[in-house]
C-alpha cells in the first residue's frame, strides 16, 4: 500500500469516528437536568397560599354551631343537588314577548 492510500484510509476512518460521536452527542438526555428543579413552582406557590401549614394538628371542636343544626344544614345541601330549586319567569319590562306588536 502506498502511504497517500493509507492515509486517506486513516482519515477516513477518523472523519467517520468524528461524525458518529458528533450524532451520538445529539442523544445526550438533558432530563436530569431539567427535572431537577420540576415542580419547584408549584411548590412555592402553594406554600404562599397556605394560611396555616399545621392546621390539620388542631383538633379542638369548630365553635358557633351545634350538630343538629349541621347535621341539617349538610342535608339541606345534598338535597338541593337531587331537586334543584323551581325557576321563574323574568318579567320582561318596556319589551314586547310576542312578534304581533
Amino acid at each position: 500500500m502506498s502511504l497517500a492510500h493509507l492515509l486517506s484510509t486513516r482519515l477516513a476512518q477518523t472523519l467517520s469516528a468524528l461524525g458518529g460521536a458528533a450524532l451520538l452527542v445529539g442523544c445526550v438526555s438533558t432530563t436530569p437536568v431539567l427535572d431537577a428543579k420540576f415542580g419547584d413552582a408549584v411548590r412555592q406557590a402553594r406554600r404562599a397560599q397556605t394560611l396555616n401549614p399545621n392546621a390539620s394538628a388542631n383538633r379542638d371542636p369548630v365553635l358557633g354551631i351545634d350538630g343538629k343544626a349541621g347535621a341539617a344544614a349538610q342535608e339541606r345541601y345534598q338535597e338541593s343537588f337531587k331537586t334543584p330549586p323551581k325557576t321563574f319567569e323574568v318579567i320582561n319590562i318596556g319589551g314586547s314577548l310576542s312578534k304581533d306588536q
